[in-house]
């Protein structure tokens, strides 16, 4: 076994020159992300000590840093061979003040709410609970993380590759001597995902050698990246529309746009663009645009092939609601897999965050009086049902204004069903739908548009919908119902035993009475549904049985669907988390297909890791069976079939 040996000590000397090289690094960094003389950013740069806070008894202060790079957050790790941990700016979701967190919640104390924050991260990785020495320091942590996130958002692309670049050189450069070999070329070439041949990147690497010397530097660096970078078809797209003795006049640019971008652009719009991204000082007094300010109006959002307009909502929101596929999360609460992962509040904050409009609530009943949820008859940890609903309350319109769906998966008592009911109505208040719009009884959905800011509860129904504009009448029978909804928590033989012992569950009027467009019923055939069941009435479907529908029966499921919902859920073997293909049942019209992971298919759902992932939503016209394309909203995750 060989022995781990410690870096040796810096020198005095040695160490005026490290912090003199990372100093000019760091100036060279603020002056590419446009943040010369911030003071946010200068406060993140000297950092300081915060508590840590994982448990109730683990508690330990860590020093905090930004690095030199501006965007990597570093601190020192107690764990041995580890000396320290970093994260990424761009790693962070949101930065909450106070006690926002489940884990501040459960281990700190109410006098340190204004002291304590906490680091939300995209994917899986766990929360970072923080608190500070005084409510002033808390304060300029959370401001100060918060601009400079702003900043890295804001920055055009230019920046960002830039900077990028920069930093790949510098790592690249493993003797700092500002000065690259080629093997530290091709280091280089390899960060930057570039795929060249060694003969290739040889052969240019003379050629850009104008010293001789064995490395380049300087200027030769960057003609070295020109070389490799040059994209023949933007030279041919320019000279095509440089008209104007070898330049693009703004009526040359109007045209590109017109022909080639294929926008409603007006002359006016060209001067702009030639004003706003030309480099050549002379040629914009000229209202030309060169090719270097072309290259740069393409890399700018401007210049994207995505339609300006589609990055606001415009499709018609206004169809019922079933003509819309619908966000959805499957098992919400869980943060890693389906048998002994953690729930937790924040898997709904994530899920709403990323336009998730339909979670799920497996309800239990808890001590105490209060009703928990967590994944029953397995590991997995359990979280209070009020705190779900006030996490529900808190994040489910930050991101899109369009209703949420709340699907019970309800195994409580009557009397803790009660509490539900009473939590819901306490907590959620005017947004939770209790009666339909109207004074009469509808005959279809209401629109997204019409529920806007509302929220809506799927579950079981003593009643049918009809009871809400009738005389006062009583639950059938003794105000129980059959669990006829499959339960992918087990496996299918175990299902079909339950189903077999007819599994009887009282269900509460209070709680009943809060399902109104969204009322789970078993599904006993196309046929019956279409003579039997209302339009608000829904069914859910195992994965494999959907599957098998929209192979043998497409057609009669597309119909279904065009008056109904339709609600899909995984299968419990993916004990890992793992999805389905949704494709199949988005072509036979199913609304709801509940998801564990983030979409592949679609690049709306960016996020890798979590349970409580949603999917991003398409707008489908029902009525025409066919989706001709799909253009991304990144704002409500909702997609139209234009």
């Amino acid at each position: 076994m060989q022995c781990i040996q410690r870096q040796p000590k810096r020198t005095k000397s040695e160490e005026l020159l490290h912090n003199e090289k990372s100093n000019k690094v760091t100036r060279l960094n603020v002056k590419l992300l446009g943040m010369e003389g911030n003071t946010d950013l200068q406060f993140l740069l000297v950092g300081g000590d915060l508590l840590k806070v994982r448990s109730s008894s683990w508690k330990k202060t860590r020093f905090y840093k930004l690095q030199e790079d501006c965007q990597t957050m570093w601190h020192e790790s107690k764990k041995t061979f580890k000396s320290n941990q970093t994260f990424s700016i761009k790693d962070i979701s949101a930065v909450r003040a106070g006690r926002q967190s489940e884990g501040l919640r459960k281990n700190t104390e109410e006098q340190v709410e204004g002291r304590c924050f906490s680091i939300i991260f995209k994917g899986r990785r766990k929360n970072l609970d923080l608190m500070a020495s005084s409510e002033e320091e808390a304060k300029q942590w959370v401001t100060s993380l918060g601009k400079i996130m702003s900043n890295m958002e804001n920055l055009n692309s230019q920046q960002k590759i830039e900077h990028w670049i920069f930093n790949c050189l510098r790592k690249a450069d493993k003797n700092s001597d500002d000065k690259l070999s080629l093997k530290e070329l091709k280091d280089f070439l390899h960060q930057i995902n570039i795929e060249v041949d060694d003969e290739y990147a040889e052969k240019l690497f003379l050629e850009c050698d104008k010293s001789k010397c064995g490395h380049l530097a300087g200027d030769e660096i960057e003609h070295f990246y020109s070389l490799l970078t040059h994209r023949q078809e933007i030279d041919t797209i320019y000279g095509e529309y440089a008209k104007t003795t070898g330049f693009m006049s703004a009526e040359n640019l109007l045209e590109f746009l017109i022909k080639e971008q294929r926008e409603e652009a007006t002359l006016a719009d060209a001067h702009r663009l030639i004003n706003k991204y030309e480099l050549d000082d002379k040629a914009k007094e000229k209202q030309l645009m060169t090719q270097d300010g072309f290259l740069m109006y393409l890399h700018m959002p401007e210049g994207l092939v995505l339609n300006p307009t589609h990055k606001a909502v415009h499709q018609d929101m206004s169809q019922p609601l079933n003509h819309y596929f619908i966000s959805s999360s499957h098992n919400t609460y869980l943060m890693e897999d389906q048998l002994k992962g953690p729930s937790s509040t924040e898997a709904y904050a994530r899920a709403l965050i990323k336009g998730c409009r339909c979670v799920e609530l497996d309800c239990w009943d808890g001590s105490d009086g209060e009703p928990v949820i967590y994944h029953g008859y397995t590991l997995t940890s359990k979280i209070l049902f009020k705190d779900t609903i006030k996490a529900i309350k808190e994040y489910a319109f930050k991101t899109s204004d369009y209703p949420v769906i709340l699907s019970l998966e309800n195994h409580c008592s009557v009397e803790q069903q009660r509490v539900m009911a009473q939590h819901m109505s306490s907590i959620l208040g005017s947004a939770l739908l209790t009666s339909p719009l109207g004074d009469r009884m509808p005959t279809d959905f209401p629109s997204p548009e019409e529920l806007k800011g509302r929220v809506l509860v799927k579950g079981k129904r003593l009643t049918k919908l009809e009871a809400c504009f009738g005389p006062e009448e009583t639950a059938g029978d003794d105000g129980s119902f059959t669990e006829e909804e499959e339960d992918d928590k087990e496996e299918e033989e175990e299902e079909e035993k339950k189903a077999k012992a007819g599994k009887k569950l009282k269900l509460a009027k209070e709680l009943s009475d809060m399902v109104i467009y969204c009322k789970s019923v078993n599904f006993n055939g196309f046929q019956d549904a279409k003579d039997n069941l209302g339009f608000y009435e829904m069914s859910s479907f195992k994965e494999r049985k959907a599957m098998a529908l929209a192979e043998e029966s497409a057609n009669s499921y597309i119909h279904h669907n065009v008056d109904k919902l339709s609600r899909i859920y995984p299968a419990g073997s993916r004990t890992d988390s793992s999805n389905y293909n949704p494709v199949p049942l988005w072509n036979a019209g199913c609304q709801i297909g509940h998801r564990v992971r983030s979409s592949r298919i679609l690049r709306g759902s960016s996020h890798s890791g979590d349970s409580s992932t949603s999917v991003s939503v398409l707008i489908l016209d029902l009525l025409t069976f066919q989706l001709q394309s799909v253009r991304l909203s990144s704002r409500t995750h909702f997609l139209n079939d234009q």
